[in-house]
């Protein structure tokens, strides 16, 4: 097995990850994987889980947490017992484990064979093992449970060793030379920022800095400290500090906090490196400097004369161009574009990705096209990761990264001015009137970019960020280029640049499945393609195979560097956000359709609807939310498996069902309003008035709004049948199943209809519930029925027939009667279904229901019409119309209508037919109903078609076409054959009906 702790806490059992299960267990784990090999007591644990508010019991509620993870860690793959990891004694419980299996423990070992390495004269050996040891970290100990279990010594003292492992490598690093130093330095500029106040730290920095070339960053870092030191703790710098002063240019060392450098002496080189997030690793690799990584050689830095007290060079920063770069040909045509034929106008692009999430390749494009480009601007090329998200949370101060650029640019230390407002002058001034492309990697906000903008024509920014520069585009004429995911071409192409086309050629299906589920997401198809790469022998049906199996996780996707894990990446966003719109982030994750409205993430959190707008468009300008359209939001899957992992470890069980109880109460009154409106005279489930508090059902005001709703709610309200079942809240989702009945019938959802009555009748039989069974059988029996199962259709039928007598509904009996005439009527049973006609109608009599009485009649009308009873039809069409008349019924009144236009269609009066179809198609728009006016217009081509004119036929069925596929109903293909008949056929058609 394996474990972490240095970081997220996470276990593994070969290569498949183990879920800890909820917070309180996760922090039990954490808790004995800090103090592994030794035993903690039981009131330590209860110390640790719960402070000073321990409930009644806790002692026993641990030894459930201990019996459950023992479950989870001693039984292997095949179901068996291990011997037991977690073993009681010494009045507590100790975790044993093997040699390397926890980070932690391999972190001090390195330790030691570094102490040993140096007592033996190796720095070298002693700074590689160190270095290696503070490699294994990945964010603060047991990083992702509650922050006040987080706070207890147990692991306040494990953070502890990791500043004094980086201040143990600085030494020895030192010792070694400048190569190691140079590759420390990243973790040493973090650790610093960390730890303002710790001299000996900044002190290592210093003379790293110094010794590898870094002098300008030095002289700044020394006075920083320094000036710190004096302001917040009224000390002058220490022994160490005093002794990294004396790495620096005589200029700097004398120079006192605060002011800014004189002396002929100082003198900046120019510097350049690659971008935040480049790979490295070998032992070889060189160290990453201030604005980025590998180092330019001297002589890419070309001096071009004074200017403004200067050297002017020509500085050539860019990071190296990706050679496997692949696709994204419409953005690079796109980004072209925005130069103009002489070059001389400004152009500040800002490149970003739909929704902004992290991974979909920013840097990598605005790389690419800045080297395709370069040779444009030949007064040099400037790049600056601003760190806006980024492993640190330093965020580069827009004064810091303007004096990188003035030394770049060969501006003596000393002539460099104090104050953000003067540097930025300057700056501006010596780009005025010169070619110099400004890459600006990784911004925070607009704020941060401002500053670094030339203020004459001629330069070109190109601006990377996970935020919406909203700012930028107003007021400073910013081009925004918003960057989607990969196409599915692309994705197969990104695999062949990196696998060859010949492997990918070899298995095209399991190609595109891996580029599915990697969710055509770069930084996923580079994990997934780098860990293919290294296994030349393996199967890509093999590896899309493990990615099926991790689906809904992350692990398939983790990687040693964080820079390349999308967990860490994905955690750089979020970490930059408020608590409101990170709390609505997470919950989010509970939304069980694949987009949410505004009105359903303001139930997640019960906040009014004004107070949730400015949380989603702070998700949205963060990128981890993408408005799909207006009101609605969406992300990728990769960030909804992320948000669910962070709601599991940052929000309590009872809060996050309780945010659920809220949305699917909102969801099933809503869809009951909605339903109520649109038919309000057909039976229906009465619900409970109760609900919960922040569900805030819509109250719609007109049957328009109503129908819309439903039209876009229902993959939601489909997926919350199937959440609620999983939820174990079975009346929600028997009584939505109910609620949707008619809805899905009549846009011919059949199979999604099957599906959801199925898990409702689940639901309800685990209840015990005989209403819900009730209508769950009826609804499966008139489904059945549509999809030509009759012997199911009229078993479920039955069943539902005893239900509703069992508790006492008659109208609900009446109703399954009326399927069971359905049914009948179907099969050619016509004398049948009018036996069941007669039972509903007594049901419906005996309990008073006219609406019900009035659909009989118009039912009954239909049947006659089938049995070739034409002027009984119309006698019964007719009394159905002055009923719903009466009654006020539209739905009702517009089926009759239709039923008597039928009866007259056969009776060969085609006039009157089809000026009964227009009254029928006339109140089918104003209740707006979908499929019975494209149903309507079906019957309205017929007519005319038999009444002999082909045109008017044709456009009435083709206005019925539009609907029907709108709503991709399967009658359509129906309405296909009429359009596609020969002329002559229709005639022949035609005069049948009339003879």
């Amino acid at each position: 097995m394996r474990f972490t702790v240095l970081g997220p806490v996470r276990a593994w059992r070969g290569e498949t990850e183990l879920n800890p299960g909820p917070p309180k267990r996760r922090a039990l784990l954490a808790l004995l994987l800090a103090r592994a090999g030794e035993p903690v007591p039981v009131h330590e644990i209860v110390d640790v889980l719960w402070d000073e508010n321990a409930p009644v019991g806790s002692v026993n509620v641990v030894h459930r947490h201990v019996g459950a993870l023992r479950r989870l860690l001693d039984t292997d793959p095949s179901g068996q017992t291990t011997p037991s990891r977690l073993v009681r004694g010494s009045g507590g419980y100790r975790l044993m484990l093997g040699a390397g299996e926890l980070d932690l423990q391999r972190f001090r070992a390195l330790r030691d064979e570094a102490s040993a390495a140096r007592e033996l004269g190796d720095p070298a050996r002693a700074a590689a093992s160190l270095i290696e040891a503070l490699a294994l970290w990945r964010g603060p100990t047991a990083s992702g449970i509650a922050p006040e279990v987080r706070a207890h010594p147990a692991f306040a003292s494990v953070d502890r060793e990791y500043p004094a492992a980086v201040k143990e490598a600085a030494a020895v690093a030192l010792e070694a030379g400048p190569g190691l130093a140079g590759r420390l330095l990243p973790v040493l500029r973090q650790t610093a920022a960390a730890h303002p106040l710790d001299e000996v730290l900044h002190a290592s920095l210093v003379t790293a800095l110094a010794v590898t070339g870094h002098r300008a960053e030095a002289r700044n870092a020394y006075r920083d400290v320094s000036t710190r030191l004096v302001d917040e703790l009224g000390l002058d710098p220490g022994p160490e500090l005093r002794a990294a002063e004396q790495h620096l240019p005589r200029s700097a060392a004398s120079t006192p906090p605060g002011r800014p450098e004189t002396g002929s002496s100082a003198r900046s080189g120019a510097r350049s490196g690659a971008r935040s997030g480049a790979l490295s690793g070998a032992e070889n690799d060189p160290p990453q400097l201030p604005y980025g990584g590998a180092p330019v050689p001297e002589a890419s830095t070309e001096r071009t004369g004074p200017a403004h007290g200067a050297t002017q060079v020509r500085p050539a920063q860019l990071p190296p161009d990706l050679s496997m770069f692949t696709g994204r040909r419409a953005e690079l045509g796109r980004v072209h574009a925005l130069l103009s034929p002489s070059d001389d106008r400004p152009n500040t692009v800002v490149i970003s990705a739909i929704g902004g999430m992290a991974g979909v390749g920013k840097t990598s494009l605005a790389v690419h096209w800045a080297h395709q480009i370069a040779d444009r601007f030949p007064d040099g090329q400037l790049y600056a990761d601003l760190r806006g998200f980024g492993p640190s949370g330093s965020i580069a101060d827009p004064a810091e990264v303007i004096r990188g650029f003035l030394d770049a640019l060969g501006v003596p230390a000393h002539r460099i001015p104090a104050g953000l407002d003067a540097q930025a002058a300057l700056y501006r001034t010596l780009l005025a009137g010169h070619r110099v492309l400004v890459l600006l990697d990784n911004a925070r906000d607009t704020e941060q970019v401002r500053p670094l903008l030339p203020g004459s024509a001629g330069c070109l920014i190109v601006i990377t960020s996970r935020n919406h520069l909203h700012g930028l585009v107003v007021a400073d004429g910013a081009h925004p280029l918003s960057l989607d995911l990969l196409t599915a071409a692309e994705s197969r192409e990104f695999l062949m640049r990196r696998l060859g086309t010949k492997r990918v050629a070899a298995e095209p299906t399991a190609a595109d499945e891996i580029v599915a589920l990697c969710g055509s997401l770069p930084l996923t198809l580079a994990i997934v393609s780098a860990r293919a790469a290294v296994h030349p022998g393996r199967s890509l049906s093999s590896i899309a195979e493990e990615l099926r199996e991790t689906r809904g996780s992350l692990a398939a996707f983790t990687h040693d560097d964080p820079v390349t894990d999308p967990r860490t990446a994905f955690s750089w966003s979020y970490d930059a956000l408020t608590p409101g719109a990170a709390r609505l982030f997470r919950l989010l994750a509970l939304h069980p359709g694949p987009d949410a409205s505004t009105a359903t993430a303001a139930v997640l959190l019960c906040l009014p609807l004004k107070d949730i707008r400015p949380l989603l468009a702070e998700l949205v300008g963060a990128h981890l939310l993408t408005q799909r359209s207006p009101g609605r939001f969406g992300s990728h899957e990769l960030l909804r498996v992320y948000a669910a992992e962070l709601a599991e470890s940052h929000d309590t069980p009872e809060e996050r069902d309780a945010a659920r109880h809220r949305l699917l109460d909102h969801l099933l009154h809503t869809a009951h309003r909605a339903d109520s409106l649109l038919a309000p005279h057909r039976e229906r489930l009465t619900l409970s008035p109760r609900v919960a508090t922040g569900a805030s059902p819509i109250a719609f005001k007109s049957q328009e709004k109503a129908a819309s709703w439903l039209n876009a709610e229902r993959p939601v309200l489909l997926a919350a049948v199937q959440e609620a079942a999983r939820s174990g809240l079975g009346a929600h989702c028997w009584q939505l199943a109910a609620t949707l009945e008619l809805f899905l019938d009549r846009h011919g959802r059949w199979q999604d209809q099957l599906v959801v009555q199925e898990a409702a009748l689940h639901a309800a039989e685990e209840l015990g519930d005989l209403s819900g069974r009730a209508h769950a059988h009826r609804a499966l029996g008139f489904v059945n029925g549509r999809l030509e199962r009759p012997a199911e259709a009229r078993e479920h039928l039955s069943t539902a027939l005893e239900l509703f007598a069992a508790i006492g509904d008659a109208p609900g009996q009446g109703r399954v009667h009326r399927y069971l005439a359905f049914q009948a009527n179907r099969q050619g049973h016509h004398h049948e279904a009018l036996d069941h006609y007669r039972e509903a109608h007594a049901l419906y009599e005996a309990a008073g229901h006219r609406s019900g009485q009035a659909g009989i009649f118009n039912e009954v009308g239909w049947t006659h019409i089938l049995l070739g009873a034409y002027e009984e039809a119309l006698a019964d069409c007719r009394r159905a119309i002055t009923m719903n008349q009466q009654l006020g019924d539209r739905n009702g009144e517009a089926a009759a209508w239709d039923s008597l236009g039928y009866a007259h269609h056969h009776l060969g009066q085609f006039q009157q037919a089809l000026t009964c179809y227009e009254h029928a198609l006339t109140a089918y728009r104003e209740i707006h109903d979908d499929y019975l006016e494209a149903d309507t217009l079906v019957h309205i081509g017929d007519a005319w078609e038999a009444d002999g004119s082909q045109e008017r036929a044709a456009a009435a069925w083709r206005q019925a076409l539009e609907i029907l596929e709108a709503i991709a109903h399967p009658d359509a293909e129906h309405v296909r054959d009429k359009l596609r008949r020969p002329d002559d056929t229709r005639l022949d058609a035609a005069s049948s009906v009339r003879g």
